[in-house]
């Protein structure tokens, strides 16, 4: 059987019901393809070892970092880099934005809220 193609926009809009709900578009080695929605306000928050990049499908989002904002559209992409704090939120109604990260990432990193979502769902 070839492998499973997905069109990640129509499976937001289908599977992801909440903002901030990361479900796992694939595997790609020890890493995962993880896609949510944003909403408002996300928690402060670092990855102490891993680093996390980001891709924007449809929408507008910001990255802010304690000492400032990064803004990013549509098809533009950034990596944050372990240890540095920061806290996403969208600037449209729920963007649908792509995460590339270990799979043991945990969304909230070294914070813990009602936020954290430990156990994903798979597209």
């Amino acid at each position: 059987m070839p492998p499973r193609k997905i069109n990640l926009v129509e499976a937001a809009d289908a599977d992801i019901h909440e903002v901030f709900q990361p479900h796992i578009a694939g595997d790609v080695n020890d890493s995962q393809v993880k896609i949510a929605k944003f909403g408002a306000v996300f928690d402060w928050h670092a990855h102490d070892r891993e680093d996390e990049g980001f891709l924007v499908l449809r929408g507008r989002i910001a990255i802010d970092f304690r000492d400032g904002s990064v803004e990013l559209g549509e098809g533009e992409f950034m990596v944050v880099p372990r240890t540095v704090e920061h806290r996403p939120r969208s600037l449209t109604h729920e963007p649908v934005v792509l995460m590339f990260e270990p799979g043991t990432t945990v969304n909230t990193g070294n914070a813990d809220s009602d936020l954290t979502v430990t156990e994903l769902n798979r597209l």
